[in-house]
């Protein structure tokens, strides 16, 4: 049976209402959902590629895109159902046939509390000024715990947030703060043309979508230093690789002075992971956060120290909020989120989350 319109949007609410992350459309292939991680196939029919056109002519609205469908090898974009859900969605070629990717997000701003993150998620919201980097890999959360974090913001305070995005996820409604969100492509040409007009707009707070290059990275840092609070997200897995990735992008020759930018303006980084909650019916985040001090400053400054960063992470559990994985994958265990097997198998040091339980190391 061919896809219609109304089978394509009544697949999304069904989604939406399953609390599924993402739906995958391919050619000659039945629909899959992904559920807590794991994709199960829908009961429906093997899609054809007239269906998956469908689907796109329902979801683009670029005439010129749309002409070029039989030749066109990636796109992204998004759209919205209303009162269901928005859909950031990726169309791409494999083998020569037409595949879409899915993502649905919530038209329901999460908070910190709806995400169950720790309380210092709120105070490094509270920043003044800085560089604060929230990590991991695609379909970790970033979005979501960026979202909790605006919203705590604009629901505390009278600032003005500039948004640069690729595409729009969350689409905030202003209530204390002023909020300008800018789409690539619709909205401006591209990160570094947003990025170089950003500081001429009068913003308190700047989220860049991701950290994608050296300029991207300079103009961010560059806003830091003359005080505003920078939001941005990279695709490392914790705070050692996170510097590292930063760095790296440079040329050797300014790799020194970016790193002493870096450690006086990085503000915090929070690097995560989804873990099967224990109830069954999602999934929860566990949480790497690195705030910045005087000891974790040196060890960006000193190559041979950088490693040291770590130990002031589990350091700082009791003074500044900071907490390493395992200390906050023993706290989800503790507080019941996560069984003991996904803790133990998600460990990143399996006698750290050992010792965590036995001496009663737990994170807020």
């Amino acid at each position: 049976m061919a896809l219609t319109k109304e089978a394509f949007i009544n697949l999304i609410k069904s989604a939406s209402v399953a609390g599924v992350s993402d739906i995958h459309l391919r050619t000659d292939e039945k629909p899959c959902f992904r559920v807590r991680g794991d994709l199960v196939p829908v009961k429906m029919d093997p899609l054809t590629n007239d269906d998956l056109k469908l689907a796109c002519s329902l979801m683009i609205k670029d005439g010129e895109v749309l002409k070029k469908l039989d030749t066109i090898k990636e796109h992204d974009g998004s759209f919205s159902v209303p009162k269901i859900c928005r859909v950031r969605y990726n169309l791409m070629r494999y083998q020569g046939k037409l595949g879409l990717i899915l993502r649905l997000i919530s038209d329901k701003i999460p908070t910190t509390e709806d995400l169950k993150l720790p309380n210092v998620i709120n105070k490094i919201a509270e920043a003044n000024a800085g560089l604060v980097l929230v990590t991991g890999a695609t379909g970790s959360g970033k979005s979501s715990t960026l979202a909790a974090m605006i919203n705590y913001i604009n629901r505390n305070s009278a600032v003005h947030v500039l948004t640069l995005e690729d595409p729009v996820e969350y689409v905030h409604t202003p209530i204390k703060a002023r909020i300008t969100q800018r789409e690539i492509g619709q909205d401006t040409d591209d990160f570094g043309a947003a990025l170089r007009s950003a500081l001429r707009q009068d913003p308190d707070i700047i989220l860049i979508g991701e950290m994608r290059d050296a300029e991207t990275i300079s103009i961010a840092l560059k806003a830091a230093e003359t005080g505003h609070l920078v939001f941005g997200t990279v695709h490392t897995t914790d705070a050692l690789s996170t510097i590292g990735r930063l760095i790296s992008m440079f040329p050797p020759e300014e790799q020194n002075v970016v790193r002493v930018r870096i450690a006086d303006n990085l503000h915090a980084t929070i690097s995560q992971r989804l873990l099967k909650s224990s109830d069954g019916k999602g999934r929860v985040a566990a949480q790497e956060i690195m705030i910045n001090n005087p000891g974790i400053k040196e060890s960006i400054l000193d190559p041979s120290k950088t490693k040291e960063i770590y130990t002031y992470i589990e350091k700082g559990k009791n003074t500044s909020g900071a907490q390493s994985f395992d200390q906050h994958i023993t706290s989800l265990y503790k507080k019941g989120l996560i069984t003991m097997e996904e803790a133990k198998s998600n460990a990143t040091r399996p006698e750290d989350f050992e010792r965590n339980l036995m001496f009663g190391d737990q994170a807020d």
